[in-house]
């Protein structure tokens, strides 16, 4: 029998809030949460390894509606479908690092020129 974890117990292993994880149950993206006779949620050690797989998601930067998309494919003989799902979730990614580095390095440029004009400051304060 597969253990089970409070929410509390949950948020802690996940480091996701209570709240977090009540949300993610809400929107569907975790199904199949049991209750105990107290009618608390019990998290089964399946739903805390659902949860990585939402974080690692992201921690990629998907909108919530894709990551229902993902979790919703069919768990087994279509694997290659998770794939390509994910090929695409890593080109999105490849271009926003691409989009990030130039950006540093249009930063580094303008630091640079700054640099460049603080020396030039000095030079013409001490011609003063």
């Amino acid at each position: 029998m597969e253990h089970t974890f409070s929410s509390k117990q949950a948020s802690a292993m996940t480091g996701l809030s209570v709240h977090t994880l009540r949300y993610y149950e809400q929107i569907g993206l975790i199904k199949g949460i049991r209750r105990d006779e107290h009618d608390y949620r019990q998290y089964s050690e399946s739903a805390l390894v659902w949860f990585q797989i939402i974080q690692y998601l992201r921690a990629l930067g998907m909108p919530i509606r894709q990551m229902q998309q993902f979790l919703d494919l069919p768990n087994s003989g279509e694997t290659a479908v998770r794939r390509k799902f994910l090929e695409t979730c890593r080109e999105k990614v490849v271009d926003q690092i691409k989009e990030l580095e130039q950006a540093l390095e249009k930063t580094d440029m303008k630091i640079g020129f700054f640099q460049t004009l603080e020396v030039m400051e000095a030079e013409e304060k001490g011609q003063s």
